[in-house]
């Protein structure tokens, strides 16, 4: 389909993405010139006329969905002479959220929820114009070069898919991110895309799935009844927070979730502000629970509904256990209980007036019989142990009211009743208020944590805290390096926690010798034991004494910081050449060279021998070395001239007019 262009405007250019029911294709917008990209429907599906129908109408409805979150849909287009189903979307450059954790692995917590937030607000956008997108995956979601995350393929999964767990008609969804309702092929709501986009999370934070299997099935049925290792046991690194936040994304149950996209947002902002604010995991404890009803009518028995029928029966199976059985109650029956109340008030005042003198016979047989008095102790401030003995050696007993916490040691009485220097029977009770020592508080997991962070959290829980600051090669400045007490040691409450925070790698400063003059591999070895780094820089130098040694050091005799690069200049040794470019050139006169060269005292040799003195002008120079070193000659190549120049002279005009001596005067060479 390269080169084909469709509606008269978008041309295929190549096929960028694939899925079971559809291909992708970059193509250039001829009208608007722009690149965009455009999901044609796979010819088996397109002579569907219901999946063709459904994939038309959701593109037109995606189209109307306004996101910056989400890849707009331009157009949405029908060939008819081919037979092609098609919508035309924003070409996004960049990366699949997958292919980034396929290449990194984990994403930093705070970077996965900022992109969690993005796809939040995406789903959130389709769920308010009544679009369930059904395959919320790593696949489904775009990161941008500049790290704007869009969502695509929003309510297409749902058709026909080879990639997705289907029953006999409907898509289910990708099976590592289907939720539980969307695997028994049950009634499925916006709250789907909320478990799938906790899956995701997961798989972001953790770069694991929390369920996988051999077969899609397989995969789908753990959804179902497996429960996942919690993600922070995989990466301890994250917030507990975090970790509640997906454990209530993924619940299987759909009421204990979250409800809505905006309150997963609002919770993932919660997260990023303060990790360790508080989210509560899920509960499977629902008895709490909303039961969804019909409204209650005053009608005398209204014939119930159908649906009526399922909710009553519901209603009264979720309240069977909390529901104690009621008796039916007639008018003879309260008749008789009113006739049982009147003999019961004649049987009472009998036993009143019984006891009245039973009381009676009692303090008249006691009063000749006194009982010891003894008086209380002041054991305040005694330890209970010790006090308990002292008591019990008075006859008396000792018991501990309650504890509670003071600024007292532990187990020290606080205060008794009766008080000190009463006087009580032997054998009586005193009961006292004993000390629990100081409160005691558990010290909070500081770990992984940014410095103003810590601050916030402890200052938020009333916690006592001094910080401390070190450098740390191995963690980045302003962050936890330790803390003391240890994280889970239980303290008195007011105790100081002691915490370490990085103040990044320390900046030592050194002074840099002065090299210059040094051999170089000792002047290198010297400063990288230093920890500088040092750059060689070779400079040719007709010093023979000055090969291998430093020439040149722009830093030196100042302080620099540890790991600074130093240049150094080393000197190589070049033996020295004379230019003879300088002295002559080709063309010349060799009479002239010679000149030259002799006044410069530059030795010289002329190739097929030197010519006689009076005939060097008859020569000129087509050759010769053009530099050379001491000692070496100049090679210089020659070539006669063919004819001298014409002299023009009177002297010389008639010279030739003379006839040589063996010319005869008609120009006519000798016999």
């Amino acid at each position: 389909m390269i080169g084909m262009i469709l509606g008269d405007r978008y041309e295929l250019l190549e096929v960028i993405g694939e899925g079971g029911m559809a291909v992708v294709y970059k193509a250039r917008d001829k009208k608007l010139n722009r690149l965009v990209a455009v999901k044609i429907l796979k010819k088996e599906f397109a002579d569907n006329k219901d999946i063709s129908e459904k994939f038309k109408k959701e593109a037109t409805a995606i189209a109307n969905l306004s996101d910056m979150n989400i890849v707009n849909v331009l157009d949405v287009g029908h060939e008819d002479e081919d037979n092609i189903d098609y919508f035309v979307m924003e070409l996004v450059e960049g990366k699949t959220l997958k292919e980034i954790i396929l290449s990194n692995g984990k994403i930093s917590w705070s970077t996965a929820s900022t992109i969690a937030i993005q796809v939040a607000k995406a789903l959130d956008c389709a769920h308010r114009n009544g679009i369930i997108h059904r395959d919320v995956k790593p696949q489904n979601i775009l990161i941008t070069e500049h790290g704007d995350v869009k969502v695509t393929d929003f309510g297409i999964a749902k058709s026909a898919t080879s990639s997705t767990i289907t029953n006999t008609t409907t898509i289910m969804g990708s099976a590592h991110y289907l939720s539980p309702e969307q695997a028994k092929g049950t009634f499925i709501d916006y709250r789907t895309d909320l478990y799938s986009l906790g899956i995701v999370l997961y798989e972001m934070v953790t770069a694991k799935l929390p369920f996988d299997g051999e077969s899609p099935v397989t995969i789908a049925l753990k959804h179902i009844q497996q429960e996942p290792i919690e993600p922070k046991k995989l990466n301890d690194a994250i917030p507990e927070s975090l970790n509640n936040f997906i454990l209530k994304a993924i619940s299987k149950d759909p009421i204990l979730r979250y409800q809505t996209a905006k309150e997963m947002i609002s919770d993932l902002q919660r997260i990023k502000e303060n990790p360790m604010v508080g989210i509560q995991p899920p509960s499977e404890n629902d008895g709490g629970r909303t039961i969804v009803m019909s409204p209650i009518k005053t009608d005398v028995n209204p014939k119930p509904k159908k649906a009526d029928k399922v909710i009553q029966h519901q209603n009264r199976i979720d309240n069977e256990e909390y529901e104690e059985d009621e008796e039916d109650f007639d008018d003879d029956y309260f008749k008789k209980k009113n006739k049982k109340k009147g003999k019961g008030l004649i049987v009472g005042g009998i036993i009143v007036v019984l006891l009245l003198l039973v009381g009676i016979f009692t303090t008249i047989f006691l009063s000749g019989n006194k009982v010891e008095q003894i008086k209380v102790p002041n054991i305040v401030g005694k330890n209970f142990d010790e006090a308990k003995k002292e008591i019990e050696a008075l006859g008396l007993k000792l018991e501990v009211e309650k504890t509670e916490n003071s600024d007292k040691p532990d187990g020290e009485i606080l205060s008794s009743n009766p008080l000190a220097d009463a006087m009580i029977d032997k054998g009586s009770i005193i009961k006292v208020v004993v000390s629990g020592g100081v409160e005691k508080v558990i010290v909070p997991n500081l770990r992984d944590y940014e410095e103003n962070v810590i601050k916030q959290y402890l200052d938020s829980k009333g916690f006592k805290y001094e910080l401390n600051y070190e450098f740390n090669d191995d963690v980045e400045k302003g962050y936890y390096v330790s803390q003391d007490p240890k994280a889970g040691t239980e303290i008195p409450k007011g105790d100081t926690i002691y915490v370490t925070i990085s103040k990044g790698p320390e900046v030592k400063l050194v002074k840099v010798k002065n090299y210059i003059g040094y051999n170089v591999n000792d002047a290198k070895a010297d400063l990288e034991n230093q920890k500088f780094i040092v750059n060689i820089i070779e400079q040719e130098t007709d010093r023979q004494n000055e090969d291998g040694k430093v020439i040149d050091q722009p830093v030196k005799d100042i302080e620099v910081k540890e790991g600074t690069s130093i240049d150094l200049y080393v000197g190589k040794y070049v033996e020295p050449t004379t230019d003879i470019n300088q002295f002559i050139s080709e063309g010349m006169l060799l009479s002239d060279a010679i000149v030259v060269l002799d006044s410069n005292n530059i030795k010289y040799s002329v190739d097929g021998g030197m010519p006689p003195a009076a005939e060097t002008n008859q020569y000129k120079v087509v050759g010769f070395t053009p530099s050379i070193k001491d000692g070496e000659l100049v090679k210089i190549q020659v070539e006669k001239i063919e004819s001298l120049p014409t002299d023009t002279s009177p002297e010389s005009q008639s010279s030739e007019n003379q006839p040589s001596e063996n010319q005869s005067p008609n120009n006519e060479g000798s016999n």
